[in-house]
């Protein structure tokens, strides 16, 4: 009879193990958040975790954090990269995917694609997704790259846990 409470919890602590909780990260290829201020208004924000969608959500997450730290409304992403550090394997090919979009009165886009090959042993199949970002106030561009903070803020903050 005391194996049937044993179980259940046993799998609400491994459920806690394989996800993380969201915040900076402890070291440079941790999982969790890096911020880093560019420029006044510019910055640049890095989510590292094992599953792709959620360093991405968990980037824009951390924008939005620090858009509305800094008073302002609105982020914009003009540079976006997502690295992967490979999956525990001796071997095996990563691929990287850039986008750029010009922002400041240039107009431009670019786009690249990168293949590597790990000459070394793999890390824990973490990804990196990284975002430059500008944030403003006021109305939100028209643009697929503009992104209203506190919008994101409220539809993320309950994945974040």
């Amino acid at each position: 009879m005391k194996h049937v409470f044993l179980i259940p919890a046993l799998a609400v602590m491994a459920a806690c193990v394989t996800t993380p909780v969201y915040g900076p990260a402890r070291s440079g290829r941790a999982e969790g958040y890096i911020s880093q201020q560019i420029e006044t208004g510019r910055h640049r924000v890095s989510y590292t975790d094992r599953d792709a969608i959620r360093a991405r959500n968990m980037a824009l997450l951390r924008a939005s954090e620090i858009t509305l730290m800094e008073g302002k409304d609105w982020f914009e992403i003009t540079n976006e990269t997502m690295d992967s550090q490979g999956s525990g394997r001796s071997g095996g090919p990563s691929v990287s995917i850039a986008g750029s979009a010009g922002s400041g009165g240039y107009s431009g886009v670019g786009v690249g694609v990168g293949f590597g090959i790990p000459l070394g042993g793999g890390s824990a199949g973490k990804v990196t997704q990284t975002l430059e970002i500008v944030t403003g106030s006021g109305a939100k561009p028209d643009k697929p790259e503009a992104y209203d903070a506190r919008s994101v803020d409220i539809n993320l903050r309950a994945s974040a846990s």
